[in-house]
């Protein structure tokens, strides 16, 4: 058995805590733009546009992911205490609401430009997985988004939460919505099997909420939500709507063709 007693800081710089989260968004944001730039964009007029564009984005993640944490994960709480939404030191992101923050910047970055926003949302979705990964190790050093009890012989001790062996549920969803969606995504990228703006963002809708959902299955819901309809996680749910979108998705795209 693993126990994990990590610290989640980093380290400090004169008394200012430098945290593992966010170097992991760091790190992803960096190594994503980077991986783009160098490797996924032909077009000049793009190259020329992507560093302004990176911008949009992290505006994107970071407003998308912190509101939509006060909404989907703790309504309750966020809407008696409306200030503390901009305390992100706090903690508290959510995954879905980046998305949809990532969704409306390109949207907006894309018709300030007059250029097609897929194109822009097809870099991220390549490019997304590697900033995933980060975020998922991250958790796990923080000792959250834990994974339920289990007797398997890789169960991880998270110290900061009590005694019980547990899913590193974490680690799962780094390798799988991470390490595997990248390399299926950038596969067919590569093997020019989608070639159409737009598909690789569907794809990237359904299978990162295949994954979302089953890997839900060994993680902890939220303290604050529990499970909802026929026992399933908020996170499930929303990764159901997220899935149904990236098929339709899909399907309008492969009409273009």
């Amino acid at each position: 058995m693993f126990i994990n007693n990590f610290d989640p800081v980093a380290f400090e710089v004169f008394s200012l805590e430098i945290r593992w989260y966010s170097l992991a968004y760091i790190f992803g944001i960096v190594l994503g733009w980077i991986y783009c730039k160098k490797k996924l964009i032909k077009d000049p007029i793009v190259l020329d546009l992507f560093d302004d564009f990176i911008t949009y984005l992290i505006i994107g993640i970071i407003l998308g992911g912190r509101i939509g944490y006060a909404l989907f994960y703790n309504f309750s709480y966020y809407i008696n205490n409306p200030l503390e939404i901009l305390m992100v030191w706090n903690g508290g992101m959510s995954f879905h609401g980046g998305l949809i923050g990532v969704i409306l910047s390109c949207v907006i970055f894309g018709k300030k430009h007059k250029i097609n926003s897929f194109i822009f949302l097809d870099l991220v979705a390549l490019s997304a997985p590697i900033g995933i990964f980060f975020g998922r190790i991250a958790n796990f050093i923080n000792s959250e988004l834990y994974g339920r009890a289990t007797d398997l012989p890789w169960g991880v001790q998270f110290v900061l939460i009590d005694n019980i062996k547990r899913h590193p549920s974490q680690i799962y969803e780094a390798f799988f919505e991470g390490i595997i969606l990248f390399f299926i995504l950038n596969y067919l990228f590569r093997r020019k099997y989608i070639v159409t703006p737009g598909k690789l963002s569907a794809l990237f809708l359904i299978f990162y909420s295949l994954f979302r959902y089953s890997l839900e299955f060994f993680r902890v819901p939220d303290p604050q939500i529990g499970f909802l309809f026929l026992n399933s996680t908020l996170g499930q749910i929303i990764s159901l709507l997220f899935f149904v979108i990236g098929v339709l998705l899909f399907y309008l795209k492969k009409n273009e063709n």
